[in-house]
């Protein structure tokens, strides 16, 4: 893997439930914008067209909570930039930053990924 991204790979992000931390979630049960506000740059896990079966079990080991994707093509949208940064543990974890200068996605940023993420997990991990 290297930093190419492609439109069509999915990103993956571990969200606490509602019960934990209902920051992240709005009255009606939807993602809020607060889920991708991470003034570091936002750690997602890259999918590498892996199957989101095969994602879940691996980000189980390291992650509690829900776990939601969207698709590079979402953060391109908005200008955001997609960075590979693997760590040594995660060859996948990646991070989605607002822009080359500022890892802080804005706030419109934010507003339009919590739209187009989708909660890949029915329940908590």
């Amino acid at each position: 893997m290297d930093n190419t991204f492609l439109n069509t790979e999915k990103l993956y992000r571990a969200v606490y439930p509602p019960e934990v931390a209902d920051i992240y979630w709005k009255i009606d049960g939807s993602l809020s914008s607060a889920a991708f506000a991470d003034p570091r740059g936002l750690s997602v896990d890259r999918g590498d067209y892996r199957e989101d079966q095969e994602v879940i079990a691996d980000m189980r080991h390291r992650f509690r909570g829900h776990i939601i994707s969207l698709y590079v093509k979402n953060c391109f949208d908005v200008g955001a930039i997609v960075r590979y940064l693997p760590s040594r543990t995660n060859k996948y974890h990646s991070e989605i930053h607002g822009n080359e200068e500022t890892p802080l996605l804005s706030k419109s940023q934010r507003r339009a990924l919590a739209r187009a993420a989708v909660v890949i997990t029915p329940r908590p991990l």
